[in-house]
């Protein structure tokens, strides 16, 4: 039978010959996809035509009453299962008659046992019940003219389609509200073994209301992807319903191979994947809408209060610097005026640290500029783009939305190319309750809470998001990801020893909890056998912290106090059997001629002198053996031996908006040739501009002068600064931490401070030192992205250890005093 037969057949009212033409239409698979869902549509639409005309008694010039389409019917999407929206609307003339044509028209579709979902209503009806009921409206924002007067029923789109958006500031929120409440009942799409196609976080209701939200004007949705994605979803939609021959939408695993095979795909795997990708793409857009929404509304609310204040004229957005070429606009992360990405290889991590360390969005126009415009990074990447890495994975939980934005454009897997194996992979494991992609990142985000328990962060982050990285490979993920981790360690500029480090916690992240919970702790061969894997006590401390965020990130099942306990022994056992004596203070290297220089210069002169030049250290790969990387600038201070010199030098710093990276202070004995006999404390420290130029070196020193004889009121200043522009608090840091470091020095007590970095951190502990009494004989910090990592050596004023006691009571005000600000 041709297709034109089909349509005659279906067009007449008696239920068999639609039933036929549809089975046909279903069965012979010679269309698929839109293309079937369409032509489904277009049979019931004849046939319900059909059944309108003759229960009307009227076949030509009908007026008075419609037959609609509404829902998914009115867009013409029906699956093979999908029940039929239908709504009969009529002008109130003759309900007798309406009653008697719904009842033609209802029976039929009853007798082939279709869900039908119907009413009857006139035009007034019609809107007093959307205006009651958002899912009606919802619908009606749909509907489509099948029979009748084609006059009633544009009347009644121009009618619902004006209400829509003039109640729209209503109608919105509480639309949004029901999104809400139905991605906490269902979950989110792409993360689930058994997902609900239709009502999960990032399915087709999701993209239903994107439309709506387009149909209001108030807001858009991005196009890229978007209408693909709700094209696959319905697609598996179709081939559940052909698979099971039922009216569901929940992807259940037994019916999953027999799906994939009816799409043509290899396996459930990559039926998931495809599922998980098209609700990725809905759930990105369905944030960036909403968030518009909101940004949009919040606009309209303030508006004529600001006009009746300004007494008119535009206003002009706000932007506020976060980072180089990164300001916070409308509640936004996007790009400066004077950004050119395709100058700045890093500004697209810089951007994303900036946002995650701000707790907000990034916009999606300055994503997909990035990602149209930014070059690729150098191999090696410079310092600076992994320290922004860093940052952005030790942001805790804003990294989650930003690492998807990026995501959504690309820019992942351009900046890490292993990761496209990983990307929307399923987990087939109970105990998992994300795809491996999203495991990392929440691993990432847990090992965040625990940055303050290691020396090394930056390792602890970077461990975290690559430790299953093998997954994407055959075999072991354990070995496959040993030597992925490996790669990417070096590409993204980690030297030979930290890139060793990285492996090994890849190869061993399940080292701890299974010998912890399958081995005896008694045993000696089996602490042996731990400590032989891990090496050193440095790499034992990250295995510690990377299984207890693997395992929170894997799901509830997956830790528990017994369990940690259990990995807390055996990292005890572990680190007594490798634990030797601690090495004492760093032996200052040499100084240098111009460091020697500065010295005699500032004890001569008396007063502070200072250098800042560019530097540079030699990272050797196979590929550039030598060469160099640029480290930012080094600053070289030298001052006679006097107190407050680091509270006053890293005061100033801060007053001109520089970030220390790494900073030394070590007291220098001058050459018995100079006159007199003192020393002068040298300062070696690598800083960098927060945004903009560096100062001139003869105003850093000038306000040095003015810091050290007290003339300059530091605190005043930065004070006075962040009232007038207060910085974002939107990252929730894991506390500081402060420890004595036992017997890690005979010549002094060594105070370890782990904290988030910010703005005069380390004037607030040189300050802090000062009030203690204590004097600070040397000291070596280092900022790992966004966490400082500090260790100062400390003396009694005669030059000795602090006693236990105070050492202590230090390192408590110290923290108390950091927890405060």
């Amino acid at each position: 039978m041709t297709g034109t037969d089909e349509r005659t057949s279906a067009e007449s009212p008696e239920p068999g010959g639609y039933a036929a033409a549809r089975l046909r239409l279903l069965t012979e698979g010679a269309r698929t996809g839109p293309p079937r869902r369409a032509a489904l549509a277009e049979l019931t639409d004849d046939w319900l035509a059909g059944l309108f005309t003759a229960g009307a008694g009227r076949p030509q010039g009908i007026s008075g009453i419609s037959l609609v389409a509404v829902g998914g019917y009115g867009r013409g999407e029906l699956s093979p299962r999908s029940d039929l929206d239908l709504l009969l609307l009529h002008d109130g003339s003759d309900p007798t008659a309406v009653a008697a044509l719904a009842d033609r028209l209802w029976y039929p579709v009853w007798d082939l046992g279709l869900d039908l979902d119907h009413s009857v209503r006139t035009l007034a009806e019609a809107r007093r019940t959307a205006g009651e009921d958002l899912k009606v409206q919802l619908g009606l924002l749909d509907a489509r003219h099948l029979a009748g007067d084609l006059g009633l029923t544009a009347g009644l789109r121009t009618a619902v389609l004006a209400d829509w958006r003039n109640q729209a500031p209503k109608r919105l929120p509480e639309l949004k509200e029901l999104c809400d409440e139905r991605a906490e009942r269902q979950g989110e799409l792409r993360f689930l073994l058994e997902p609900d196609l239709k009502e999960a976080r990032g399915g087709l209701r999701d993209a239903t209301a994107l439309r709506a939200v387009a149909a209001s004007w108030l807001a858009d949705a991005p196009r890229e992807g978007l209408a693909e994605a709700r094209r696959t979803l319905l697609d598996v939609r179709d081939a559940l319903h052909l698979s099971t021959g039922r009216a569901t939408d929940r992807l259940a695993l037994q019916e999953q191979d027999q799906v994939a095979a009816e799409l043509g795909l290899l396996d459930a795997d990559v039926l998931l994947r495809q599922v998980y990708e098209a609700a990725g793409v809905i759930s990105y857009a369905a944030d960036v809408t909403w968030r518009e929404v909101g940004r949009v509304l919040r606009s309209r609310a303030v508006r004529p209060r600001l006009r009746a204040m300004l007494g008119g004229g535009k206003q002009v957005a706000e932007r506020s610097p976060l980072a180089e070429g990164v300001v916070e606009q409308d509640g936004e992360v996007v790009l400066a005026r004077a950004a050119r990405p395709e100058r700045d290889p890093v500004l697209p991590l810089r951007a994303a640290a900036a946002a995650a360390q701000a707790g907000l969005p990034l916009s999606p126009y300055a994503v997909r500029r990035l990602a149209a415009a930014a070059r690729p990074l150098p191999t090696p990447w410079p310092a600076e783009a992994r320290e922004e890495l860093v940052t952005l994975l030790g942001s805790g939980r804003p990294t989650v939305e930003v690492w998807e934005a990026l995501e959504a454009e690309g820019l992942i897997s351009r900046l890490l190319p292993d990761w496209e194996r990983v990307r929307c992979r399923p987990q087939r494991n109970a105990v998992h309750i994300w795809t491996v992609d999203r495991h990392l990142i929440e691993t990432a985000v847990r090992a965040a809470a625990l940055t303050r328990h290691v020396h090394r962060p930056d390792l602890l982050l970077v461990g975290a998001l690559l430790h299953d990285i093998g997954k994407g490979w055959p075999g072991d993920h354990s070995v496959a990801g040993e030597i992925i981790a490996k790669d990417v360690a070096t590409r993204i500029g980690f030297d030979a020893e930290d890139a060793a480090v990285l492996a090994t916690l890849v190869r061993h992240h399940l080292l701890l909890i299974d010998t912890a919970t399958r081995r005896d702790l008694d045993d000696p061969a089996t602490v042996r056998s731990v400590a032989d894997a891990v090496g050193t006590q440095g790499t034992l401390e990250l295995l510690h912290a990377l299984t207890e965020a693997d395992a929170l990130a894997t799901g509830p099942a997956a830790w528990s106090s017994w369990r940690g306990s259990l990995v807390a022994d055996l990292v005890r056992r572990v680190g007594a059997l490798l634990a030797g004596d601690l090495p004492d203070e760093p032996a200052p290297t040499a100084p240098t001629a111009e460091q020697e220089r500065l010295a005699i210069e500032a004890f001569r002169t008396g007063g502070p002198v200072l250098a800042l030049r560019a530097r540079s250290e030699p990272v050797p790969t196979e590929e550039t053996p030598g060469a160099p990387e640029p480290l930012g600038v080094e600053l070289l201070i030298a001052v006679p031996d006097q107190s407050a010199v680091l509270p006053a030098v890293a005061g100033v710093l801060a007053v001109h908006r520089l970030t220390v990276r790494t900073a030394e202070l070590r007291t220098l004995r001058l050459p018995q040739d100079v006159h007199g006999d003192g020393s002068v404390l040298l300062l070696d420290w690598r800083v960098a501009a927060e945004y903009g130029s560096l100062p001139e070196a003869a105003r850093l020193r000038a306000d040095l002068v003015r810091a050290l004889d007290g003339s300059l009121d530091i605190g005043g200043r930065l004070a006075e600064r962040d009232a007038a522009y207060p910085r974002r608090r939107g990252l929730l840091a894991p506390p500081p931490r402060v420890t004595v470091a036992p017997a890690a020095s005979h010549h002094a007590t060594v105070i370890e401070v782990r904290a988030q970095d910010a703005p005069g951190l380390l004037h607030r502990i040189g300050m802090a030192l000062e009030k203690a009494g204590v004097r600070v004989r040397s000291m070596h910090v280092s900022t790992l992205g966004a966490n400082a990592v500090d260790a100062f050596y400390v003396t009694t004023g005669a030059g000795e250890p602090l006693p236990e006691q105070d050492a202590g009571s230090v390192a408590r005000v110290l923290e108390e005093t950091l927890r405060a600000q």
